[in-house]
């Protein structure tokens, strides 16, 4: 799917349409299957991450006004909306590239933390949210604050929680 996501050009802040998720090829995988979407980092320190997360130029905000989690019984999981209070809309710290070998345009995937527990109940990670006080360091920090983002844990109160009855995985009709 294709997204906006907010990127730093020559010290101006652009909107651009990019792919969710970097494209992937696995040793284990066949030399004709297409890669694989990796849409969620969970480690900055490792070696794929850390060269896009080491350079401020490969950081990007994910604008979100909420995020959904499944939880319940598997088959009939539901979708739980989370938003961040007195936040319409807030950032998703993420990672951006130009994949120029699959043929996939920009590409942009979301950076991941343990869970808050206002979260725990339903999930063991959450997206590292970023306030608008956050958007500079985040764009411009060094490799160490990009890191710290990732150890800090969001607080419980921030997080609103709506629970639905909308399926998280669509019956075939």
């Amino acid at each position: 799917s294709s997204d906006l996501v907010v990127r730093e050009e020559g010290g101006e802040r652009v909107m651009q349409s990019m792919t969710w998720g970097f494209p992937v090829r696995l040793k284990t995988m066949a030399p004709t299957a297409k890669p694989k979407a990796v849409n969620k980092i969970a480690d900055l320190e490792k070696r794929m991450w850390k060269r896009y997360a080491g350079n401020p130029r490969g950081r990007c905000l994910i604008p979100l006004t909420g995020f959904a989690e499944a939880e319940g019984p598997k088959g009939s999981m539901t979708r739980t909306w989370f938003k961040v209070k007195g936040q319409p809309i807030f950032a998703w710290a993420g990672l951006w590239s130009e994949d120029r070998q699959h043929g996939w345009g920009s590409v942009y995937s979301g950076v991941m933390t343990d869970c808050n527990e206002a979260i725990r109940p339903i999930h063991n990670r959450m997206p590292v949210l970023l306030m608008p006080e956050d958007y500079d360091r985040w764009l411009h920090g060094s490799f160490e604050d990009a890191v710290s983002f990732q150890q800090r844990c969001s607080p419980d109160d921030l997080i609103e929680i709506t629970r639905t009855d909308e399926l998280w995985v669509k019956r075939k009709p």
